[in-house]
């Protein structure tokens, strides 16, 4: 017998050894991430890269005791809450952050956002969407869920030096108040093109907008022919825009369905400009009966040099019928050779690491 086989043979015991050990397994684990991302019932993903961390921005989504803790609210505050169409709404008054280097493994940043640093701001803190600008980070958000203009709410605007926060209001009342074309001023999204302006999408209610935003983004600017708000609403179109720019073409995506229902979903469309025309052409991410369902409500983290993409997304677990249990996840983003979107493959193992800096 040779050496080498000798040698081998010899190595065999200890290569098992190691390979059973908890550091070895803890180790091939975390090579790659599972879904949910992170624990904790959360929804409406906003994904994004700052620096060298993936960053995620989500609606928290249900009673977490080691979460919660009493925000200081005015008698204004507390006087507007008799508004709230549901319970659970009155529940959701921060945001909680998370971070990344990897995709893998994840960092909670505590309430990054509360009403306390939002006067007019008093339930139903959703859908956060954030972009860095001016040397700081802006976090715009839904509050308050109004049904009229009669009431005191709409789309704010925080500000912070980092994207862990503490963000704070910048404005001291709603960027966006009314309910023009239609659309609940709800879920916004921020969209820079190449020549550095920047956009806010948003809207429910089956109408979406979009305004030009100023250069310190605290305020809507008319566009040339003077008007402030235009609407893109695309066919089945029901809230949470997204949008982004490949090959010169502009991908606006948004969620179909009811929320608190098995089909939510997110369908998408392709356009030559921000302002369309875009024509419904299907949808890329719905439910899988042997994974989840309610799957939508959705972003994108884009590594352009690699040409990788990733929809950030929530979705409700098998056996359970609450509508609020919803959980973060994280699937590949792939396009045909035409540039079409392939359908997002939902899955419980998630995405492989990595790791940034790729630069």
């Amino acid at each position: 017998m040779s050496s080498k086989i000798v040698f081998a043979i010899w190595l065999l015991p200890l290569w098992f050894c190691v390979a059973c050990s908890p550091k070895f397994a803890e180790h091939k684990e975390k090579s790659s991430a599972t879904n949910p991302v992170f624990p904790g019932w959360y929804a409406d993903p906003e994904g994004i890269i700052f620096g060298q961390q993936y960053w995620i921005y989500p609606t928290f989504s249900d009673h977490y005791p080691q979460q919660r803790r009493p925000s200081k609210t005015t008698p204004a505050q507390l006087a507007l809450r008799k508004n709230a169409i549901n319970e659970q709404y009155v529940e959701q008054t921060f945001f909680d952050a998370f971070s990344s280097r990897d995709l893998v493994h994840w960092e909670r940043h505590p309430r990054v956002f509360d009403i306390e640093w939002a006067d007019w701001a008093s339930y139903a803190i959703w859908a956060p969407a954030i972009t860095e600008a001016n040397g700081q980070y802006y976090l715009f958000f839904s509050a308050n869920d109004i049904q009229s203009e009669a009431e005191l709410g709409g789309i704010g605007v925080a500000v912070a030096d980092q994207p862990s926060g503490p963000f704070k209001d910048a404005l001291g009342k709603p960027l966006i108040s009314t309910f023009e074309h239609g659309a609940q001023p709800i879920d916004p999204f921020v969209f820079k093109d190449d020549d550095g302006q920047a956009y806010l999408i948003y809207g429910g209610w089956r109408h979406c907008n979009i305004v030009r935003l100023s250069d310190d983004l605290l305020r809507a600017v008319p566009f040339e022919d003077g008007e402030v708000y235009k609407e893109i609403t695309p066919d089945q179109y029901v809230e949470g825009p997204f949008m982004f720019k490949r090959n010169g073409r502009y991908y606006f995506m948004w969620s179909e369905g009811g929320w608190m229902g098995p089909d939510y979903s997110v369908a998408y469309a392709i356009g030559d400009s921000p302002f369309g025309p875009f024509a419904r052409i299907g949808k890329v991410l719905q439910q899988d009966t042997a994974i989840a369902t309610g799957a939508g409500h959705h972003s994108v983290i884009i590594l352009p040099e690699q040409d990788r993409y990733y929809m950030v997304y929530h979705r409700r677990p098998l056996g359970t019928d609450n509508p609020h249990h919803r959980e973060v996840c994280i699937d590949e983003l792939k396009f045909d050779e035409q540039g079409l979107l392939l359908p997002v493959e939902m899955t419980r193992r998630g995405v492989k690491a990595n790791p940034l800096p790729y630069r």
